[in-house]
């Protein structure tokens, strides 16, 4: 569906609308997953559809999660119910649909002595929790029954707890299918294409935009395109743009950090949930991928022209919540595989605690573009068709809403060697595609120290739009973050299935090899 050349049919594609021959009805910035949920809706309803985003899909915040689906139960602590109820029924439609790439997670929440929260508030907030699911999946545990589930926290001071039930997915791959899939219905999306203006109309309107190719090969090309309407996806980066039409900022970057860990130095079967010795924030630590991972912060973050990246207060402060749930494991910088920092855009509305701040979403309309940001992960098709519904002026009534993922195909030629669960995890990930990766008698094996597949690779240096060695390792293949050195003690293997796919010249693998290293070291690595 992305093809080597792709990029340049879209750009052909571009041009023509210069030249007027093929208008489009949207313009989406932003290929996180709050555009990918736009783009998708649209293209399902007819409606003619760009994407474009300035690095990477996921690059921002969409890759850089907890990688939880959840319905927030943190919010229900500050009366945030609205926003509970939405995101619990969003997480249970995801599910049921996306299993492989949504799937229920049991949590242990732990009740440790000095908690500000009494072990019996739990309790009352889990069965709020539950209603608005409108389903009874808690109970609660004693102190014996949670070390015996998670043996972990043995030698910890855990007083008892509750147990419950969330989701997680692989946030990277989940933007990859809902773009893949809007494509399928008819839209378009392009990666390394920056909105380098806005263009207006005489009265200040916001008709379309300048855009460039970022990529190496696209030699800065740029080219005007015009939409009925032009809507404004980009997360933290959402002033930038409203500040081109002279609107004061309206959002709050706050980051927030995470640990990964090897699985064998902190061994989880399910997920932990406790609040933070220092300032009663809930941390999780969840089993994913094969490793497990220790977040999140919530300190605000200033320049976004740089990666975000964790800093050495923020891995001692998560390295203390796993010293009081996890005394007896002794866990350290040296047990710490990669880390990885996401931006989170929330309305800021003053408060001096960043984890006060509301994650509701809000939608702007200022002078023709449409602003959309802050909201969550979870709801992301409410989120779509809120921003399309104030656009129906121009673009028209959108429709009742349908599926959020295209059903997969019903027949599959698995290779023998797969059990269920890895059946259940490509089928997820992958929907229509997963033959390509199946039927690839040659590489459908593991990756050593990876659940991932040597043909999961090559599928997406052959067919998802890699324009760095960065966009294969840290989002398509998320090798990067489970494997220890970034994965690249692995290189040589990943270089000969993946470089002729992506027709690099040995040049350009070497210069793409030492830019991955330097982004992973300064990024992604241990603070010292």
């Amino acid at each position: 569906m992305w093809p080597r050349g792709h990029r340049d049919e879209v750009w052909k594609k571009l041009s023509e609308t210069r030249s007027g021959k093929s208008p489009w009805d949207l313009i989406v910035i932003g290929g996180g997953i709050t555009g990918a949920g736009i783009l998708g809706e649209a293209a399902r309803h007819g409606k003619k559809a760009l994407l474009v985003e300035a690095q990477d899909f996921a690059s921002g915040t969409s890759s850089r999660s907890t990688k939880l689906v959840h319905g927030g139960l943190r919010y229900l602590r500050q009366g945030q119910f609205l926003l509970t109820r939405k995101s619990v029924r969003e997480r249970e439609t995801l599910m049921n649909e996306g299993k492989g790439l949504v799937d229920p997670l049991g949590f242990t929440l732990a009740a440790f002595p000095g908690d500000q929260m009494p072990k019996w508030m739990y309790g009352v907030g889990l069965a709020m929790y539950d209603a608005l699911a409108w389903k009874w999946a808690h109970e609660a545990q004693t102190k014996e029954e949670i070390i015996r589930r998670v043996p972990a926290v043995s030698g910890s001071k855990v007083q008892g707890g509750y147990r419950y039930f969330d989701a997680q997915t692989d946030d990277a791959r989940l933007v990859i299918r809902v773009l893949r899939e809007a494509a399928a219905h008819g839209g378009t999306a392009i990666n390394y294409v920056r909105a380098d203006k806005l263009l207006r109309t005489q009265d200040g309107r916001v008709r379309g935009v300048v855009l460039r190719d970022m990529a190496p090969e696209g030699g800065s090309r740029t080219v005007e395109v015009e939409a009925k309407v032009v809507i404004s996806a980009t997360g933290a980066w959402a002033d930038e743009l409203r500040a081109e039409l002279g609107h004061e900022k309206r959002l709050r970057r706050i980051r927030g950090s995470h640990l990964t860990f090897r699985a064998d130095r902190l061994p989880l079967a399910e997920a932990v949930s406790l609040l933070h010795p220092r300032d009663q924030r809930a941390v999780f630590a969840i089993p994913w991928e094969g490793v497990s991972i220790l977040g999140t912060t919530d300190v605000d973050h200033g320049d976004l022209d740089e990666e975000p990246a964790i800093s050495r207060d923020e891995t001692d402060y998560l390295l203390e919540a796993a010293q009081k749930a996890f005394p007896s494991l002794e866990l350290g910088d040296e047990d710490i595989i990669s880390t990885f920092s996401g931006v989170r855009p929330v309305i800021d509305t003053g408060k001096s605690d960043p984890s006060k701040e509301s994650r509701e979403h809000a939608i702007w309309k200022e002078d023709g573009l449409l602003t959309i940001s802050g909201g969550k992960l979870t709801t992301f098709v409410l989120m779509a068709r809120d921003a399309l519904a104030a656009a129906e002026e121009d673009l028209g009534e959108l429709g009742p809403r349908t599926r959020i993922f295209d059903p997969g195909p019903e027949e599959i030629a698995w290779p023998s060697s797969f059990d269920e669960a890895q059946r259940v995890r490509l089928l997820g990930r992958f929907g229509a595609e997963i033959g390509e990766i199946a039927n690839d008698t040659e590489l459908a094996q593991p990756i050593d120290g990876s659940i991932a597949l040597w043909s999961e690779l090559r599928h997406a240096a052959r067919s998802e739009a890699v324009v760095t060695l960065a966009d294969l390792l840290l989002r398509r293949v998320r090798l990067g973050l489970l494997l220890p050195n970034a994965g690249l003690d692995r290189i040589g293997r990943i270089r000969e299935i993946a470089q002729p796919e992506l027709g690099w010249s040995d040049a350009r693998w070497e210069a793409e090899e030492k830019a991955y290293r330097a982004t992973w070291q300064k990024a992604y690595s241990v603070p010292r």
